[in-house]
């Protein structure tokens, strides 16, 4: 098939908008031109995710909304959800093929070399899918011209076990590109604009696993360090990483570091050590507290992010109100609050003490009520200080946003001029939307 337009669907994390932006600079290189989703586009490419429940009806949706734009175009799944249930997803009316994590980054060229059914044809799509062991080379990604921000992966996969997890099953065994190619990469971002980076990855603190034996030939602390060497890029996000893996060295470069923000994303799952143990996870609380109390220490206006699973089997009413506790007295900034939903091939299913929905989202409404409160004080700890912000293309009611080093979420009076730069103001106060107002005080001194 030779298609002239395709139009991109993500659903998931950063890693996948990454992603999905490497695709499609593969078939723009092809002459294929990218365009919005609305647009009817020749070719409809949705990059699923697994991670949260109904991946199967969000899938049907994209792809029922994809054909009522253009009822003729070919419709090809990739992403977690396409290696988990290869066969489910052939199977829905309108898809045309779905790729596997091995063959996802040859996408384009499969598309090239596959012949189109005849008109009125129906049955499954084409499965391009290897078993998981087949995904074992580092596919390199970036987003680019979607965001202000790049999202820059330099880690894929997870050696981890959690019990709740299908990432592993998804994406294979952790990988790597090498430090060297990362700075390589960030030079030429740099060199066409870009500011901020977030660097992203399945278990970033893992990096370094290169080659196909996959050895250890270098870590996340060396990749921090040469980061930090880049002179010309202005900013740099580290997306999300294991706690047990957020060593002291990193912790102490982005103390000192001009171009790494003093922002942390470190998903702790659970407060209780009980629950812990039984997702598998490998650290407890004690050292999750370490962590946040070592950022602290060394950055007191960090802004730290946490994820958090309630409901998992086996929580208690007194597990959920150690986990409350916990989080109620650490110095985070904002939660991410998931309640647990069941996972096909994972052992989490199989333990006693199943949770009743009805609970979970109780659960989930009170640690949402307490991530509000969470976030405003931290907010509220910002008023009146001067800082920058990195404005985005994300106008809203003649307001235009961006975010502080400390990922506090900002808005201002949209100037055209705004958008796409860093700005020095002041924050004032934080308004109805829960977002931080803030005025230009001159460049600094």
């Amino acid at each position: 098939m030779t298609p002239q337009t395709v139009a991109f669907y993500t659903l998931g994390c950063k890693l996948n908008f990454s992603e999905s932006s490497a695709l499609g600079r593969q078939f723009e290189e092809r002459g294929v031109r990218r365009v919005e989703f609305e647009q009817g586009a020749d070719v409809y490419v949705v990059n699923t995710c697994s991670v949260t429940d109904h991946a199967d009806r969000k899938c049907r949706r994209v792809v029922q909304q994809a054909l009522k734009h253009n009822p003729q175009a070919f419709v090809a799944i990739v992403g977690c959800y396409a290696q988990l249930k290869p066969a489910e997803i052939a199977n829905i009316p309108g898809v045309g093929a779905v790729l596997g994590a091995a063959e996802k980054f040859r996408l384009a060229e499969i598309l090239t070399e596959l012949e189109l059914p005849e008109a009125g044809a129906t049955g499954p799509g084409r499965v391009f899918a290897s078993p998981i062991s087949a995904a074992h080379e580092f596919h390199p990604a970036q987003s680019l011209g979607e965001r202000t921000r790049t999202f820059l992966k330099v880690q894929d996969g997870c050696d981890y076990s959690c019990s709740f997890c299908t990432i592993p099953l998804a994406r294979g065994a952790s990988r790597s590109g090498s430090v060297a190619s990362v700075v390589e990469r960030v030079e030429k971002l740099a060199g066409q604009g870009v500011q901020e980076v977030v660097l992203t990855g399945v278990n970033l603190g893992d990096f370094g696993l290169q080659g196909p034996e996959r050895e250890r030939r270098e870590n996340f602390t060396q990749l921090v360090q040469a980061l930090e060497k880049v002179e010309n890029m202005r900013r740099y996000r580290i997306s999300s990483c294991e706690p047990n893996l957020l060593t002291d060295e990193v912790i102490q470069t982005v103390a000192a570091s001009r171009r790494f923000m003093p922002h942390f994303h470190l998903p702790l799952q659970s407060g209780s050590d009980k629950i812990l143990g039984l997702m598998r996870r490998r650290y407890r609380r004690a050292l999750y507290a370490d962590r946040v109390a070592r950022i602290k220490e060394l950055m007191p206006h960090a802004g730290i992010g946490v994820d958090v699973i309630v409901g998992f089997p086996g929580e208690t009413e007194a597990d959920f109100l150690e986990t409350y506790q916990f989080l109620n007295e650490l110095p985070i900034s904002y939660l991410h609050v998931f309640p647990y939903s069941e996972r096909a091939n994972t052992l989490a299913p199989t333990l006693p003490g199943r949770v009743p929905e009805r609970v979970r989202t109780e659960r989930t409404t009170q640690l949402r009520s307490l991530l509000e409160k969470k976030k405003r004080a931290f907010y509220e700890q910002h008023t009146g200080l001067e800082t920058e912000v990195l404005f985005e293309d994300d106008v809203t009611d003649g307001r235009v946003e961006g975010y502080t080093p400390n990922y506090i979420r900002v808005a201002a009076k949209y100037d055209p001029l705004l958008v796409g730069e860093i700005r020095p103001l002041r924050l004032t106060q934080v308004n109805a939307l829960g977002l931080m107002e803030a005025e230009e005080v001159g460049l600094f001194a």
